[in-house]
């Protein structure tokens, strides 16, 4: 089989399980030069023929400012398979790339910022043209890549989605070729005889990334099965086995416990504890952003005595204070000390991870003393919030 006829299959499963491209899309392609966005470009714009999908296509590569940087032969690729070129000029990338790199004493020019700056900058073309998505050439060896990066370096099982929306751009990033293997992008370039641009950037082949290719490589040719293992396991939900469902932080001897919210069980926990403490009990009317992104920002944890939730609570980081919010107690379990001695941890466990900060809250009336007394200030005057008289309230933490 040809190699594009493997590209294309796996576009089209990619489009099809993660729902990446539908009809009326304005994409963007990124265009390095490099092998694998020019064959993103000249896929997708084949894919617009077979797929029964109507979006639009324009392909933009970023003059970041690096020496060398010539755009015509990319000009030259994209005429040749009916497209125009936009070339942004992005040279304060450049700049600011080398500043950083002095400052931070630095053996190469920092990737991570490089990276935020590019989808900065190309984010910024397609807000510009009124286009809704963006299109990265990223495939599955470097999803794979990304996810042993982030397990070694971050402490964290994770890498890139295959869709995110940026709510401030209010643009889609997508990444098509994600179920493409590299050596199948290399063969496919080879056989169409694709145009490939050296890369400009001083610190290619000289990042933390290709030394995970390396160790990579060496597993896989010692364990040629794992490779797809590792690409099944990124989406393989159904068999995610992990600690973080089982942690239960001891507040003390006699079972009460805090718990992370991890799954759909423990939010519905949450919400029913909040339906039954603020709505019902003090007829508060629907909390609004319980369900907007300051929920998805926020920690949130159950209380638990033994096996049953008795209350919630969470923190979000709010204007350089760690915010907390929603603390709640269902009516039978108060006045008996666990709302105390789990608030203290809670706020103990803040401290424990930021010192120094400053930790604030927004105090109904009645519970005023009840803050004072663990050490939290009064700021400002009394207000309104959901039709009930609140302080806000600080504790510094040194």
């Amino acid at each position: 089989m040809k190699a594009i006829r493997t590209l294309l299959a796996c576009i089209r499963k990619a489009d099809q399980t993660y729902n990446l491209i539908n009809h009326g899309d304005k994409i963007i392609v990124g265009l390095s030069g490099g092998k694998d966005s020019m064959a993103l470009l000249y896929c997708l714009n084949l894919y617009r023929k077979f797929s029964h999908t109507e979006f639009e296509l324009q392909p933009v590569t970023l003059d970041l400012g690096f020496p060398g940087f010539n755009p015509k032969p990319l000009e030259e690729f994209c005429e040749s398979i009916g497209l125009k070129l936009i070339v942004s000029d992005s040279k304060e990338v450049y700049e600011i790339l080398c500043i950083q790199q002095e400052k931070q004493h630095l053996k190469h020019l920092p990737c991570s910022i490089c990276s935020r700056m590019k989808k900065a900058a190309i984010n910024k073309v397609a807000n510009e043209m009124g286009f809704n998505k963006v299109a990265f050439a990223h495939h599955a060896d470097d999803a794979i890549e990304t996810l042993l990066m982030n397990q070694i370096y971050g402490a964290r099982i994770a890498t890139f989605a295959p869709k995110m929306h940026l709510e401030n751009a209010n643009i889609d990033f997508i990444r098509p070729f994600l179920l493409v293997h590299e050596k199948d992008i290399k063969s496919f370039v080879k056989e169409e005889n694709i145009f490939i641009a050296g890369s400009a950037c001083p610190a290619d082949k000289h990042t933390t990334r290709e030394d995970i290719k390396v160790l990579l490589n060496d597993i896989y040719h010692k364990f040629p099965k794992s490779k797809e293992s590792f690409l099944s396991m990124i989406s393989n939900y159904e068999q995610e086995d992990l600690w973080g469902n089982e942690i239960y932080y001891q507040i003390n001897q006699e079972g009460l416990t805090l718990k992370p919210v991890v799954t759909p069980i423990d939010m519905w926990n949450v919400t029913n504890i909040r339906e039954l403490v603020f709505r019902k009990e003090q007829n508060i009317p629907y909390l609004e952003d319980e369900i907007l992104e300051e929920e998805l920002e926020a920690k949130t944890y159950l209380i638990y005595l033994k096996d049953k939730a008795i209350g919630t609570i969470r923190y979000r980081y709010v204007n350089d204070a760690y915010k907390i919010e929603r603390f709640a107690i269902l009516k039978e379990y108060r006045n008996k000390g666990y709302g105390k001695q789990a608030f203290n941890y809670f706020v103990d466990m803040i401290a424990a991870n930021f010192n120094p900060c400053t930790i604030t809250l927004n105090s109904q009336e009645p519970v005023i003393e009840f803050y004072k007394k663990l050490g939290f200030i009064p700021e400002g005057e009394m207000f309104l919030e959901a039709g009930i008289k609140h302080l806000k309230m600080n504790k510094i933490i040194k």
